[in-house]
């Protein structure tokens, strides 16, 4: 009967216990992640000032808006812009390996107008960053305004 216990319940006992460890531990960092939503929104909207003020942009980012995910929905935020009906999406592209961070400049009729690299190594890629590309996610952005719109969502 010990080496029952010995051979097949120690080891999946020791499974168990790591694969509960592995569980709270992935649990603990998206409740994380969830929980500083607002946090990373609100440095995010400063860091994008930031850049704005350092290029002598007059544009500023002034209030994040909180808008329902669905699985179609792009990773970014988005961000009404100062003193216009315009918004901005903020989001990062791979090229080569590293995020380069963009923003998205969207009219009111959901057409995205411009956009603008918001890091100093964005500005160095952005001109090589291929224009199909750009395409793609203007009219992934444009889609996304267009399904909240239809949901009734304030953005």
């Amino acid at each position: 009967m010990n080496s029952f216990i010995e051979r097949y319940v120690k080891p999946f006992k020791d499974k168990a216990i790591l694969a509960a460890w592995i569980t709270g531990l992935i649990l603990m960092i998206s409740l994380l992640w969830i929980l500083t939503q607002p946090v990373q929104s609100r440095y995010l909207m400063r860091s994008v000032n930031g850049i704005f003020i350092s290029n002598n942009d007059g544009r500023r980012v002034v209030e994040s808006i909180q808008q329902k995910q669905n699985k179609t929905n792009m990773m970014g935020y988005w961000y009404w812009m100062n003193n216009n009906t315009d918004k901005m999406f903020v989001f990062t592209v791979f090229q080569d390996g590293i995020l380069v961070p963009l923003g998205a400049v969207v009219s009111a009729d959901g057409t995205v107008k411009e956009m603008l690299p918001l890091s100093a190594h964005a500005i160095q890629v952005f001109d090589s960053l291929p224009e199909s590309i750009l395409i793609m996610y203007s009219k992934r952005i444009e889609s996304s305004v267009r399904n909240s719109d239809a949901r009734g969502s304030r953005l």
